[in-house]
């Protein structure tokens, strides 16, 4: 056993890991483009971009480049009462792309930082506007948006945090409506989900301050996708009854979805965006949170009293609005977009065999998103089955981490035609030895 494992083994507590009985972890030495590679030479394909932030590759080279360059300049100033060049310069270029107003732009450290801004923005904003009794929120069935406790409130039906719903706020859930390749009554589903937003907008609607939506796909919970024209609905219905609506789209942001922002495949301006994990490219811990401009006006006054009292140490580092801003012009140069495209079309090519294959079902593609269900496979985060094909799928050189019974691909946009040939036939090969 090396050095780095055995102090590993000895001194540190890994996320979502249960130590008793958790596999060693594999240490990894360097990345490169779409491989990672461990302290025995061994290649890794990282068919899930590291928790879904590498969307260029590791080690690009012009993100690297950006990094050492703000390293010598500036690495890190406090934020409140100073700003710099890279902060004021992404603000920029992500108003620029969101669409509409969405022009405000709050920094924050990570993606469950990054959603619990937004509540505590969506809840101050009423009671700025003089609606003392708009305290509870509303999200959908199985989403997942953090693990800070106002996130893990709006995420108590993915059945991550049944442990600590004495600390939860008040949270009212919605039903989803999934879709899938080959499913046949998504419209009665819809159908459904939509009344019963109508229902509970009936009953709770003027004491909710917020809908809160991972848009077209929910993560964590099991990579279910969403139609757009389902989802404008929802949102549309939320804003009419007086909530804001806001888009979580630390997972589904920056080509997730096929474009850049999945709130334009929707159609719609949320009231507020969070953004995290791609915008980096997977180099830096980073998020903001996004507001349209009556929000952040909402906030203004003569007292400090309707400002909003939040702030982090770390708040828009240097070091990460340089490379966010980098990996922002990279979708422009690169074209990345279009390798989006061309993943998802590559995808949809293992559509009908996954269809056909005994262990596998409900299968679905989205942007760079493969996803399925091992059929047969019960339980939530780990599963026997998913635990067994996770370590086939290590040991023959990929990293394919399914969470509960929903195996997925989400590969970083740089991978060639050959690499995704040798992740789709592993991808068979791993269920076929169970």
């Amino acid at each position: 056993m090396s050095d780095i494992l055995e102090r590993d083994r000895r001194h540190v507590w890994h996320p979502f890991t249960q130590h008793a009985s958790e596999r060693d972890p594999v240490v990894v030495t360097r990345a490169q483009g779409a491989s990672l590679f461990d302290e025995e030479g061994n290649e890794l394909l990282d068919l899930i971009s590291s928790w879904w932030t590498c969307v260029h590759g590791h080690a690009h080279p012009a993100l690297v480049e950006t990094l050492h360059t703000q390293a010598q300049t500036l690495e890190h100033v406090m934020f409140a009462g100073f700003t710099h060049a890279p902060a004021a310069n992404l603000s920029f270029e992500l108003s620029r792309r969101l669409p509409g107003d969405l022009n405000r732009v709050f920094f924050t450290d990570n993606g469950s930082s990054s959603v619990e801004v937004a509540l505590k923005l969506a809840y101050q904003y009423h009671r700025n506007k003089g609606d003392m009794g708009r305290s509870a929120f509303m999200a959908l069935d199985g989403a997942y948006h953090g693990d800070t406790l106002g996130a893990m409130s709006l995420g108590r039906g993915s059945n991550f945090f049944t442990l600590y719903e004495g600390l939860m706020c008040d949270v009212h859930l919605v039903p989803n409506a999934p879709v899938w390749d080959g499913c046949d009554d998504i419209e009665e589903r819809e159908a459904d989900a939509l009344k019963a937003l109508a229902d509970t907008l009936d009953r709770h609607g003027k004491t909710t301050a917020a809908l809160i939506i991972e848009p077209m796909m929910q993560g964590a919970s099991g990579f279910r996708f969403a139609r757009a024209p389902f989802v404008r609905k929802m949102s549309e219905m939320a804003r009419e009854a007086g909530l804001l609506v806001i888009y979580d789209e630390v997972a589904t942001g920056f080509g997730r979805t096929g474009a850049l922002f999945a709130c334009e495949k929707v159609g719609f301006v949320p009231d507020i965006v969070c953004l995290s994990k791609g915008l980096t490219a997977g180099v830096l811990p980073m998020a903001v949170t996004v507001a349209r401009d009556p929000v952040f006006e909402a906030f203004l006054s003569d007292t400090f009293d309707t400002a909003l009292a939040h702030g982090h140490t770390f708040t828009a580092n240097p070091l990460a609005c340089a490379v966010a801003l980098m990996s922002l012009e990279l979708f422009d140069t690169e074209r990345t977009l279009e390798k989006v495209a061309h993943i998802e079309a590559r995808h949809r090519e293992q559509l009908a065999a996954l269809r056909d294959h005994p262990r596998a079902e409900r299968p679905r593609a989205q942007g760079p998103v493969l996803a399925f269900e091992l059929s047969g496979s019960e339980g939530h985060y780990k599963t026997d089955d998913g635990e067994r094909v996770r370590d086939w799928y290590l040991k023959n050189g990929l990293n394919i981490r399914p969470l509960g019974p929903t195996v997925y691909l989400m590969p970083p946009y740089c991978i060639t035609d050959n690499e995704l040939s040798r992740a789709y036939a592993g991808m068979f090969e791993g269920m076929n030895s169970l």
